[in-house]
């Protein structure tokens, strides 16, 4: 199905990098041409607190922000917003469109028969990546598994590209350094900074082109289709 416009809540804890996660979404959107917001929505800031935020992206201008009731994707960091009920909305599916997507990071089933159910009814796709494990073997920390989440649902939605998420990354967290002018010894520290930023982006690029081809692959072998238009 081509859409005009997609809806992502991304649902996870404090310390995840799920906001994060929105805003490189939102500047990868933004560098295929498209239009797209990003909003963040979270209680007390404190790590495993639970953490939302909302990504809008179309090929219209877009001008509602804020709360996202009503997503046609649903992306889940962590299991404990399942299991524990750690989401600002219950259950967490709560409002997902009819036909629509759930990316949830794990290695074990964690919807009871009554979601799957309820689920089933709306036609709602369901999809399990590690995405941690996947950080961790990458990029040797489970930081990156916000990475993972990110390539997850644009390998199944194509609702920004690889091009696209590359320089979004690079402009999140900078990559380029610029000689300090000074002593040489001030220099090599700002030039070693900076390499380690630069392998930090390498290997967070790498897990999210993990995420990408194996949510590519498995929308392809599910047959499922949720794409947003080109701008």
């Amino acid at each position: 199905m081509i859409k005009r416009r997609i809806n992502i809540r991304m649902s996870g804890l404090g310390g995840q990098g799920v906001v994060t996660s929105a805003h490189v979404m939102a500047m990868a959107a933004s560098k295929d041409g498209r239009q797209a917001i990003s909003n963040p929505f979270f209680g007390a800031e404190k790590r495993m607190a639970p953490a939302e935020a909302y990504v809008r992206i179309g090929i219209e201008r877009i001008y509602d922000r804020g709360e996202l009731v009503y997503p046609e994707v649903i992306e889940v960091f962590h299991p404990q917003v399942i299991n524990q009920g750690k989401s600002y909305t219950m259950p967490f599916y709560s409002g997902i469109k009819r036909g629509g997507l759930v990316i949830i990071n794990s290695n074990m089933e964690l919807l009871g028969d009554e979601d799957k159910e309820r689920l089933g009814e709306l036609d709602v796709a369901v999809y399990y990546v590690n995405a941690t494990e996947i950080a961790l073997e990458i990029a040797n920390t489970e930081l990156s598994t916000n990475m993972g989440m990110i390539g997850s649902v644009a390998g199944i939605t194509k609702c920004v590209s690889m091009e696209a998420l590359d320089l979004a990354l690079q402009d999140r967290f900078g990559k380029k350094y610029v000689a300090s002018g000074g002593t040489a010894t001030l220099d090599q520290a700002i030039t070693k900074k900076f390499a380690k930023k630069e392998l930090l982006l390498a290997k967070n690029l790498a897990v999210v082109k993990k995420a990408y081809d194996l949510g590519a692959e498995w929308a392809e072998k599910n047959q499922v289709e949720l794409i947003v238009a080109a701008a």
